[in-house]
């Protein structure tokens, strides 16, 4: 094992990401009391050209105007290739009261991108005396942003969060599917006479959280667009948190609850986990390196595993 300690990621729920666009304020202060850990006001994709100047207005009053509890509040600015994301990020910083926590950075492809927002964010707080330092989150969502995902995980200090965004992702590799995220009908495997469903978002996927786990940086999952999927939405978080991502977005408010779920240890996996610790407590005592639990070796590899767990349950109760 390298020498260099692997850092640890902010300690904070992130397993629900709720979006809501920027040009509907009606909808914020349901936002506000939603169960979700993390709130992204929207002011890219889900907002019109016609509507960012009002959208970016009605941001920047509500981040001061509603009463987001101990919510992580976030908010998507445009791309760097639009006219847009310098006046976003301006009038954020110099209007916007210090509840805003961060920003997100979409369509990241270098971290050369990250730098230039950096710089801006940097310059800003510095004349306005701002005491609070932005935090960033990005979205990997282009061949270029995956090829250079560790480069940019490493791009600057106030980089907290990475997010997949399969829909662009999927147009930037030129995927057959219009679907976003989820299993897709072509993507299978056949055998004795049945298809055998693969998941095609898996690498990308297991790309982004080597490159956030390598610099303490917390791996999100994106959106699973077929809202009426109930089950779609469940199967893709269940994956994505097997692979060591930590929550999921939720683009309509009934997947909140769905991506809690998933994210949030059970008490069987919570009282597992303690048992594994206990039991290992116990080998320690008497020398030995393993034991066995429920018929299985557990060893030092498993305490590691079994503190992520608690770890997590831990954080969520105190939250």
């Amino acid at each position: 094992m390298s020498f260099r300690i692997q850092p640890a990621a902010p300690a904070r729920p992130n397993r629900c990401q709720l979006f809501g666009p920027g040009s509907r304020p009606a909808i914020f202060e349901k936002m506000a009391s939603s169960a979700a850990d993390v709130i992204n006001l929207d002011l890219e994709d889900a907002v019109a050209p016609s509507d960012k100047q009002a959208a970016r207005a009605n941001v920047i009053a509500a981040i001061s105007d509603i009463d987001w509890g101990t919510k992580t509040l976030s908010v998507r600015i445009n791309g760097l290739d639009t006219p847009y994301w310098y006046r976003d990020v301006v009038d954020l910083l110099e209007q916007a009261s210090e509840r805003l926590d961060q920003i997100m950075i979409p369509k990241v492809g270098c971290a050369a991108d990250i730098y230039a927002v950096d710089a801006l964010v940097s310059a800003i707080e510095a004349a306005k005396g701002r005491e609070k330092k932005i935090a960033f989150e990005v979205i990997i969502e282009s061949a270029a942003g995956l090829a250079n995902v560790n480069e940019i995980a490493a791009a600057s200090p106030r980089l907290v969060a990475m997010n997949l965004g399969a829909a662009d992702f999927a147009a930037s590799m030129g995927m057959q599917t219009t679907g976003i995220g989820g299993t897709q009908e072509n993507y299978y495997m056949y055998r004795d006479g049945a298809k055998h469903w693969s998941d095609p978002w898996h690498w990308a996927q297991a790309a982004i959280v080597a490159a956030c786990r390598n610099n303490g940086i917390l791996p999100v999952d994106g959106p699973f667009g077929d809202f009426s999927d109930d089950e779609g939405f469940r199967a893709q978080a269940l994956r994505s948190a097997t692979l060591g991502m930590v929550g999921k977005w939720a683009i309509h408010p009934k997947q909140v609850a769905l991506a809690n779920e998933v994210f949030t240890p059970s008490d069987e996996a919570v009282t597992e986990a303690r048992e594994i610790l206990a039991a290992m407590e116990a080998a320690k005592a008497n020398g030995e390196g393993a034991t066995v639990y429920k018929g299985r070796l557990v060893d030092i590899a498993s305490i590691k595993q079994a503190e992520v767990i608690v770890r997590q349950s831990e954080m969520i109760v105190d939250s």
